[in-house]
């Protein structure tokens, strides 16, 4: 199985600067967007040959996430069962077979931290959440985490201690959330840095490699043995982060 996920920063626009060839090409089982920016209705239709899952926030092209699938899931689950965080349409997750998949858009903590309590309080209802799920089965989490959980996962660590995605606060959850049985996909094959998923607009940033690694392929512990391949897509254009997948054998 072919999982891909991308923080498209508005599908529509992404649709516009070629998503859906880029879709065509990767052929992926499962596709998992991020900040899609629309509702439903207002979604291109992609393919005949994928199920469309899709949760919009409350407020108007902002936030969101869709999923789109070529086995049809088991159950969907919209949300984390909490209504502050569920209105912004961050998370939804597909069951099948022999594991939960989540596709997670997780909070920014704003410029000069305005949101950071809230961020870490959702981080610890995520967490709860995936929890449950993986006492019943397997999990895989696709994901912007909105976080750069070590020195070599941006560019300039020294000069971003203390803004958002790179607090202290941030890290040290992303710490306890990987030991409480989760695995970054990506480090189990990169142990180096200089891999980004993420770049500003300014500056010839992506051009220059001044990135950030803020989106993640998560899986359970007990997937290890069963993981082939995680990967970061850089070359694909379209938004201001890429995409990046994983692979697993049956």
């Amino acid at each position: 199985m072919k999982i891909v996920s991308w923080n498209v920063n508005g599908i529509n626009a992404c649709v516009n600067k070629g998503l859906i060839e880029f879709m065509k090409s990767e052929n992926a089982d499962v596709y998992c967007f991020q900040e899609v920016k629309a509702t439903k209705e207002k979604i291109p239709k992609v393919s005949d040959s994928y199920h469309e899952f899709h949760s919009h926030a409350k407020k108007k092209g902002y936030s969101g996430v869709s999923m789109f699938s070529k086995t049809r899931p088991l159950s969907v689950i919209e949300g984390i069962n909490n209504l502050l965080f569920d209105d912004e349409g961050r998370t939804l997750t597909l069951e099948f077979d022999d594991f939960f998949l989540v596709n997670a858009y997780f909070p920014h903590s704003h410029r000069e931290l305005t949101r950071l309590q809230f961020k870490l309080d959702f981080n610890k209802k995520f967490l709860e959440f995936c929890k449950k799920l993986k006492e019943k089965k397997a999990v895989i989490i696709a994901s912007d985490f909105n976080v750069a959980h070590r020195e070599i996962d941006l560019r300039n660590p020294r000069e971003n201690q203390k803004n958002a995605g790179f607090t202290i606060e941030e890290r040290n959850w992303f710490d306890s959330f990987l030991k409480e049985g989760f695995v970054d996909t990506f480090r189990e094959f990169v142990k180096e840095g200089e891999h980004y998923t993420w770049w500003a607009y300014r500056n010839h940033a992506r051009e220059r490699n001044i990135g950030w690694r803020i989106d993640y392929m998560i899986i359970s512990q007990s997937l290890r043995n069963k993981l082939t391949k995680s990967g970061i897509l850089k070359s694909v254009l379209g938004s201001d982060h890429c995409p990046i997948f994983l692979e697993l054998t049956d």
